[in-house]
């Protein structure tokens, strides 16, 4: 699948039972609806194809991993019904992969904000570089990690968690997030963590699609609540993106740009 425009992409390829999906957005490869939707498609098509046996997960570029929710989105929601179509999204993705299948390995070759730190903890294994810093930035525009929180703790437990949503200004350098759970690999650069995935993903390709389909069954235990768990936290946030302190947030830091 490709869908490549001015406003971003999400593709995949396949090649000896490993499928890469990419996306990418211009501004820092943030997260607008249409590409959060493509990707939780292209996660859920490639879980369910025969021929794929691992998932590797990336975004293009080599400097941010992911920015999050898409700014220029969250200021045109008018609505209930918006914002939950659209926190909704990031749902998708999550759920998308905790019922993949497949593992899926997650190439993380810099920063992680908002939704990018739910997806990086909502991957199997992520591999990340020394510039990979995380930042939970949800409460400094009114709203909360509300939607990504589940992956995050389980990840990084209650304690990481919640010094990353409370002090929500504050980066985590990508040494803490590795010593706390969130990252499995730290290397130096991205040609580092290029090899580093692909040799765990021919690894894998070679691997049993039986065993490591029962124990992804296993790591994910105690989530099945989580298709009508997420959706109600995606409705707070949906409900607080329309909130004067929102607006007013973000305006003050796309203005800042």
């Amino acid at each position: 699948m490709t869908d490549i425009n001015q406003n971003g992409y999400v593709k995949s390829e396949s090649q000896n039972g490993v499928t890469t999906i990419e996306f990418f957005h211009p501004q820092s490869n943030s997260l607008p609806g249409k590409i959060l939707n493509e990707l939780a498609n292209a996660i859920t098509d490639a879980g369910n194809n025969a021929k794929s046996k691992v998932i590797i997960l990336k975004s293009a570029g080599e400097k941010a991993f992911c920015a999050g929710a898409s700014f220029d989105e969250l200021t045109q929601i008018k609505n209930e019904t918006e914002g939950l179509e659209f926190f909704g999204g990031f749902a998708k993705v999550i759920n998308a992969l905790r019922l993949c299948p497949k593992f899926v390995i997650g190439r993380i070759q810099g920063k992680c904000v908002g939704g990018g730190v739910g997806i990086a903890a909502a991957v199997d294994y992520a591999i990340a570089t020394e510039a990979a810093e995380v930042k939970l930035s949800e409460l400094a525009v009114g709203i909360g990690p509300f939607v990504v929180g589940p992956a995050v703790e389980r990840k990084t437990g209650a304690a990481a968690f919640s010094t990353m949503a409370i002090d929500a200004t504050g980066w985590r350098s990508a040494k803490w997030a590795n010593e706390n759970g969130l990252f499995a690999e730290l290397h130096t650069d991205s040609s580092n963590i290029d090899a580093a995935v692909q040799r765990l993903a021919s690894v894998l390709s070679q691997s049993s699609p039986h065993a490591m389909a029962e124990m992804k069954k296993i790591f994910w235990e105690g989530t099945s609540h989580w298709d009508q768990l997420l959706m109600e936290r995606a409705k707070i946030s949906g409900r607080l993106v329309l909130s004067d302190f929102t607006k007013t947030a973000i305006e003050k830091f796309k203005s800042k740009k």
